[in-house]
């Protein structure tokens, strides 16, 4: 019999670091300006159902939440703004059994969660197929006041003035229309129904633009974040000319004004292959991505090589060679470390999740031999 899961969502699987890098640091090491000592952290955490596991081998409390483990990271502020979606439908519960819970959301799509297995679900429909579609939901999108929270100001000054890096979030240029119309969808409307993805990019640029420009009046803002997982293990969902033609414009509208204003940060968030992409990417302003796959052919080692300044990233490092033995653990970090180190303009951590059948003594020799392996490079710097 399978053993019940005490940790069954998002929130359950937060972890605790202790984020002490100051932000001018952070800045200048992500930017190549300064290269002191490396970062490094875990981005996301396990996966649902490693803490049963790490219980059951001996794990401590800190050890569950992550707050035994060194790392090396900046804090990050994030404001109580929207640029996205604001409104929709109420969300509810259509079926739950044993597997599975069948609902609606916010979007007004049918969506499966497989339990103990995965804490997002997966859409079974979409709301837009036609602009009439869209045309229902645009206000959704559209610039009203109730997109800034209260207090936003009083807590983008606090951020910055307890040293955090200023974040704001813009919605995906590729996925936001995918949230809307599905992967295959979307991919046939950049053909069929051009001016469809057109006015969706236009009217989310606008309010984006919007938002962001009183905030960016207010208050200094250091990362703009983009979360795209446009890509899997063989490629992206779209080519370079797709990005040029319709998420460039979009992300250019809104990195242009940022940047003039001191913003030096543009991260961009996709799981997958995103190569054939990159050069696009970074011509429409990205200078950051990750998490970096290995398992996708995303290597840091090869990627530093190729772009140089033009691109940080954080991640890159294979969570797949911690299930196995500690050798090829030590192969892996001796291969990605000390380059990255080197270089600058990186914060060395799993490329996601922490998979299942990691065992934790694998995990804690993982870092320790990180931190060995860092603090060796570091010196020679």
């Amino acid at each position: 019999m399978t053993p019940r899961l005490k940790w069954t969502d998002h929130a359950d699987l937060a972890i605790v670091r202790q984020c002490a890098v100051s932000r001018d640091e952070y800045l200048d090491h992500m930017t190549f300006r300064r290269n002191d000592r490396p970062l490094f952290t875990e981005i996301f955490g396990p996966l649902i159902g490693l803490k049963e596991e790490w219980e059951r081998q001996g794990a401590t409390p800190g050890e569950l939440d992550f707050s035994a483990f060194r790392y090396r990271c900046a804090e990050r502020g994030l404001l109580p703004i929207t640029t996205g979606r604001l409104g929709g439908h109420k969300p509810y519960v259509i079926e739950e059994t044993d597997e599975h819970i069948l609902s609606r959301d916010a979007y007004g799509r049918t969506m499966r969660l497989c339990k103990g297995s995965a804490t997002l679900p997966l859409p079974l429909d979409h709301p837009v197929r036609t602009m009439a579609d869209w045309r229902g939901i645009k206000s959704w999108y559209e610039f009203s006041e109730a997109r800034f929270g209260d207090g936003w100001e009083r807590i983008a000054r606090d951020h910055v003035a307890a040293g955090r890096v200023v974040a704001v979030s813009i919605p995906g240029g590729f996925d936001e229309p995918r949230q809307l119309m599905g992967e295959e969808a979307l991919c046939l409307a950049f053909y069929d129904q051009p001016e469809l993805v057109h006015d969706i990019l236009g009217t989310i640029g606008e309010t984006a633009l919007r938002v962001l420009d009183r905030v960016s009046s207010t208050v200094q803002v250091d990362l703009l974040l983009v979360d795209e997982d446009m890509a899997g293990k063989s490629g992206p969902l779209s080519g370079p000319q797709l990005v040029r033609q319709y998420v460039a414009p979009y992300y250019r509208r809104i990195w242009d004004m940022l940047a003039d204003r001191g913003a030096r940060l543009f991260d961009q968030d996709s799981d997958g292959n995103t190569r054939a992409v990159i050069p696009a990417f970074l011509d429409a302003g990205v200078n950051c991505m990750h998490p970096m796959e290995p398992a996708a052919g995303m290597d840091i080692v090869a990627l530093r090589e190729r772009y140089g300044t033009r691109l940080a990233f954080y991640g890159g490092i294979d969570k797949h060679v911690l299930r196995r033995g500690k050798d090829e653990i030590l192969v892996e970090l001796e291969y990605k470390i000390p380059p990255v180190v080197a270089s600058g303009g990186c914060v060395l951590a799993l490329d996601h999740r922490i998979p299942n059948g990691t065992p934790l003594d694998h995990y804690r020799f993982y870092i320790e031999k990180a931190w060995e392996i860092m603090e060796r490079e570091a010196s020679l710097l």
